[in-house]
């Protein structure tokens, strides 16, 4: 009885601590705001998202000195602030950890001024995986 009891509080746990995993669709319809945003459509934005962080907001990467945030792996030394990295630039004036949500509000802030100071190639994944047969990415359900 006693381990059943701790193999369920385990699964419980294990399941509350899950990231949050999207679909292609609701990414698509997440990220409408950034359509043609600095000349990059909506296919190229969700197949961009998919490539970054498997369409799981609450991804983290650890890099040697610096980390990446969500949706679209926002770096910490540059666009966003955390414990690891108080001297940040913090061009985006916010939190990382806002960056870890299904809100994508604070997300697409961002990544416009991201895109306004450095272009879509600082998602390395978008020339190689995002620039051609975007059919795929479409998706027009909801």
């Amino acid at each position: 009885m006693m381990s059943f009891v701790s193999l369920l509080l385990v699964g419980i746990l294990f399941h509350a601590t899950q990231a949050e995993q999207l679909t292609k669709c609701e990414v698509f319809h997440k990220l409408k705001d950034l359509k043609n945003y600095g000349g990059i459509s909506l296919p190229e934005w969700v197949c961009t998202a998919f490539h970054t962080s498997g369409y799981d907001t609450q991804a983290i990467v650890q890099n040697d000195d610096s980390t990446e945030y969500g949706l679209f792996q926002i770096n910490n030394k540059i666009w966003c602030k955390d414990d690891q990295n108080p001297h940040s630039s913090n061009i985006c004036n916010i939190s990382c950890d806002k960056f870890l949500d299904d809100d994508l509000t604070d997300d697409i802030m961002c990544v416009k001024k991201i895109l306004d100071k450095v272009g879509i190639n600082y998602w390395l994944a978008h020339k190689a995986l995002c620039s051609e047969k975007l059919d795929q990415w479409l998706c027009e359900k909801l």
